[in-house]
């Protein structure tokens, strides 16, 4: 993978660093762009499209796992609900496997679905639970049985992962940056928390458009570093460790059906009364195996005051900054009885604002992953040296959009409606420039 040289970095007045977690921002200076030459498409595949939808209020069902049954290959739907996925040419008699939080499995015949415009209606999964059955649950116990169980159920070897990244960044309603990668990842063993994962860029590609971003350019540092910091399982510190709880309300508020098993859920908030930012949300732990499956969260409103100060490291004087909220997402799935991580999503917002002048922008900066594939056997464990680092800026380590199918037979995120429209804007800008 190349990566890119400049001569012409205009100087950098000032730098303003965040940290979210698990995302890092920076306040950097424009940089130059490179060119790369890409592979010919790859047509040994076929590639299908469509969206998923409630079957009941014909809503688009966002982050739907879709995935080709008898393999481990498989994607995720987009915000808009709209997904696609590549089926080697020797599986098109196989089934598309559909899930999400929530909702019933749904199985599809490859053969009874088109090209494109497939639509894929899934049934919410009710789930009735006596109240007897709530009061008997301990949360807390319910984490500790958890923490005890993942070298079982998240195995105690390495494996090797297959993963689509994005990352955008969005001045008030305008996408000024889209980066995106597929990542070959060595994910460390659970049972050991000293060995950590290790992220290495296989292609990658970029698209910018700096002239929108009036006054402050930001970038996107450690990206995919801190993105994989969001598996809580295998980076207990920040929600489910023991010394933590303390920082915390745990309940218990039921049951849901998750990749149609059993979950308990446990609602978590912040305790008032802390001077600091943490979080409040969800955590699904699977009945049967005790395997937590899923977490989602977001800046706790009982410490939002103190965000600013805990995430803001360093800011040019005479600016304020606010944060009005950041919102996580962290998924697992089951594979021939070992869990695996599939899926993790951090969204964040910022409110940017130079006093005495009436200037004023939100920037919103999300970044994304999915585990496309998964290989237990063939295991590469990179150098240090190859691998995303908390301190790299992922848009500067990739090239310019200029192939459409320059993912070839690669697994992706399909882009919302209003990313692909910015895309073809800025690669149209790049061209003229």
């Amino acid at each position: 993978m190349k990566t890119n040289t400049t001569s012409d970095m205009s100087p950098i007045k000032t730098i303003v660093k965040f940290f979210v977690f698990p995302v890092l921002l920076s306040l950097l200076a424009f940089q130059g762009n490179c060119s790369e030459n890409f592979l010919p498409p790859d047509t040994s595949f076929v590639e299908l499209k469509g969206i998923v939808k409630d079957k009941d209020t014909a809503e688009p069902i966002a982050f739907a796992s879709i995935y080709l049954g008898g393999t481990n290959i498989g994607t995720i739907s987009n915000t808009d609900g709209q997904f696609s996925i590549k089926v080697p040419k020797n599986l098109l008699q196989n089934k598309i496997e559909v899930s999400c939080l929530g909702y019933k499995n749904l199985q599809v015949l490859i053969p009874e679905l088109q090209k494109t415009k497939n639509e894929i209606q899934l049934e919410l999964a009710r789930y009735y639970i006596r109240e007897l059955t709530i009061r008997k649950v301990d949360p807390l116990q319910l984490l500790r049985d958890a923490r005890l169980s993942i070298t079982e159920n998240y195995g105690d070897s390495p494996a090797m992962l297959t993963a689509f990244y994005r990352e955008t960044i969005r001045q008030n309603r305008n996408y000024v940056a889209i980066s995106e990668a597929v990542f070959d990842v060595y994910k460390a063993p659970y049972s050991r928390f000293v060995d950590n994962d290790r992220i290495k860029i296989y292609k990658g590609r970029k698209s910018q458009d700096v002239s929108r971003m009036d006054t402050i350019l930001f970038r996107l540092q450690g990206g995919p570093y801190y993105l994989f910091m969001l598996d809580v399982v295998k980076n207990p510190d920040e929600l489910i460790s023991e010394e933590n709880v303390n920082y915390y309300n745990f309940q218990y508020s039921g049951m849901e059906t998750v990749e149609d098993r059993d979950a308990y859920v446990i609602d978590f908030d912040q305790k008032k009364g802390l001077n600091m930012s943490l979080y409040k949300g969800k955590i699904y732990i699977d009945a049967s195996t005790l395997a937590i499956s899923g977490v989602e969260f977001e800046l706790s409103p009982n410490g939002i005051e103190f965000a600013p100060e805990a995430m803001i490291r360093r800011k040019p004087p005479g600016m304020k900054i606010e944060i009005p909220g950041a919102n996580y997402v962290v998924k697992y799935r089951v594979i021939d009885g070992r869990w695996f991580l599939s899926y993790a999503r951090t969204e964040a917002r910022f409110r940017c604002k130079w006093n005495r002048k009436l200037f004023r922008s939100t920037y919103t900066t999300v970044s994304e992953v999915a585990i496309t594939d998964i290989d237990a056997e063939n295991i590469v464990k990179y150098k240090i040296k190859e691998t995303a680092r908390s301190t790299d800026v992922f848009s500067e380590q990739v090239s310019d959009f200029e192939d459409s199918e320059f993912w070839g037979e690669y697994n992706i995120i399909r882009p919302e409606e209003s990313i692909e429209e910015a895309t073809r804007k800025l690669a149209k800008k790049l061209q003229v420039d």
